[in-house]
């Protein structure tokens, strides 16, 4: 009889088990641990869901074990804490357990929990309120819970409280907090939260600060900043930071099941392994954040990154200065950036894109000097025309038409046809480009935005991003991908 391989939900000995070890942590420590104190605690309180005691999963006790690490002078080894692990996986439950032992087991006087949702700190809130509820042990020292706009606490008799946050208040009123939980840590897109709330332990005794994510994409401020020093730490700097990722191997294919194990521990305990596979029809960039925890430019990006890869040119990609050219330029919405990009036909109906010029400035890019370097541009090659958007290049195209180069306005409906026009060229591989860094980076950080009439096009303050370079590219696809005769499609 053939055994089905996936049984480990009952059979944890089974085959398809997650890694209990993080793919990438920090240098272990020969340091005494206070975690089994926590492993003991929760296994004396019962769940109020199963009527069982809690049972810390194998990675939720390695993890209990490396991050309790204590000096000789009792106090933390990691003092910053990063935790980074697949969706599902009982991060939140650690979170709740963690919360609970540094109340009743080592008399934490005050926890700080926020998340980049209140609605996701309140969560947790009320699910640590049933369990004090459900447990005589704990019950009898709770004093009262608070409930205020923005603010939620618990609060037991010997004047221990946890507190839960609205991100944007986290650290008002708040002075020298033991433990703060930051949930959700790839949310966070500037320093403001996490400044605000670290500082707020300068003067704590035995501060601990946790940080409980999966991966994130490049507007992960805080997180990218943390797992730089993170895996600084993992290659032996002597940073005291407490890095735990659960991740897939960079680059891995979405459906490598030793990527699932890597990103996923609890994978065959409380995670069926055809639920994973349930969820790869998903978006790419979501299965590689949520399920395998790997980093990715952006989150749900209008153009897929594997489709734009298959697109890139095997050799070297230049243009013909004789053959017909169309350029685009954009500037970004704060005039600070600015790209200028060309496409040419090639054989057949495929074109090929070229990064020309990318334009910064801290301050406001100047019309002329943009104007007078795309006017050096059009003359080394056949240009048709030059297409820009009324709202963010109108006044550098009234100075390119004076001298005689032909522009051509690329707004609303027209910009959405072209956005599509790209997209299609791009699943198609009828679209080429010649791997340019920067061309590559703006293109995946562009994020799509609905018209109302079902329609998209790229949006260029919701990419969090510049992406000059890629609503270039979707102007020029609208030339780039016209017929060369009137009869595109022959039916019969």
């Amino acid at each position: 009889m053939t055994q089905n391989p996936q049984t480990a939900l009952d059979s944890p000995q089974e085959v398809y088990l997650g890694a209990t070890e993080p793919r990438i942590r920090s240098k272990p420590v020969d340091l005494p641990s206070r975690g089994q104190e926590m492993i003991d605690f929760v296994e004396t309180i019962i769940d109020p869901v199963t009527g069982q005691p809690f049972k810390l999963l194998p990675w939720q006790k390695l993890l209990a074990i490396e991050m309790h690490r204590v000096k000789p002078d009792g106090r933390w080894h990691h003092n910053e804490i990063g935790v980074i692990i697949a969706r599902q996986n009982g991060k939140s439950t650690f979170m709740q357990l963690r919360i609970l032992a540094g109340m009743f087991l080592w008399g934490e006087r005050l926890q700080i929990h926020t998340a980049h949702k209140l609605t996701t700190s309140s969560e947790i809130f009320w699910k640590i309120d049933e369990i004090i509820q459900s447990n005589e042990q704990l019950v009898t020292r709770f004093v009262k819970k608070y409930e205020t706009k923005g603010s939620q606490e618990i609060r037991l008799n010997d004047g221990t409280r946890y507190l839960v946050r609205a991100n944007n208040s986290a650290s008002r009123g708040i002075a020298a907090p033991d433990v703060i939980h930051l949930d959700e840590v790839r949310e966070y897109k500037d320093d403001d939260i996490w400044a605000s709330l670290r500082f707020t332990q300068m003067a704590s005794k035995n501060p601990m600060a946790i940080m409980y994510s999966n991966a994130g994409d490049q507007h992960s401020v805080i997180l990218n900043r943390m797992r730089e020093r993170g895996l600084a730490a993992a290659s032996g700097s002597d940073d005291p930071i407490g890095w735990f990722e659960w991740s897939a191997e960079p680059g891995c294919p979405i459906d490598d099941i030793k990527g699932w194990q890597q990103a996923n521990p609890s994978l065959g305990h409380t995670i069926h392994i055809d639920n994973l596979k349930a969820a790869m029809s998903d978006d790419e960039s979501i299965i590689r954040t949520e399920l395998l925890c790997q980093w990715v430019s952006q989150i749900n990006p209008a153009i897929n990154p594997s489709s734009w890869t298959e697109c890139v040119y095997q050799g070297t990609l230049t243009l013909d200065r004789e053959q017909p050219t169309w350029m685009a330029i954009d500037l970004s919405p704060d005039r600070k950036a600015a790209a200028l990009v060309a496409a040419q036909k090639m054989d057949g109906d495929k074109f090929c894109v070229v990064l020309l010029e990318t334009y910064t400035n801290p301050v406001s890019i100047d019309d002329k000097d943009l104007a007078n370097s795309i006017a050096v541009w059009t003359k080394r090659y056949s240009t048709e025309t030059v297409a820009y958007s009324r709202q963010t290049a109108g006044a550098v195209a009234s100075r390119l038409a004076p001298a005689g180069i032909s522009t051509t306005p690329i707004d609303g409906a027209i910009y959405g046809q072209a956005c599509d026009e790209m997209l299609s060229a791009i699943t198609s591989q009828r679209l080429v480009h010649g791997n340019q860094a920067e061309l590559n980076k703006q293109v995946l950080s562009a994020v799509k935005l609905p018209f109302k009439d079902g329609g998209w096009y790229l949006g260029r303050k919701a990419s969090g991003a510049t992406i000059c370079a890629t609503v270039g590219m979707a102007m020029i696809s609208h030339f780039a991908t016209r017929p060369d005769s009137e009869i595109d499609i022959i039916v019969g």
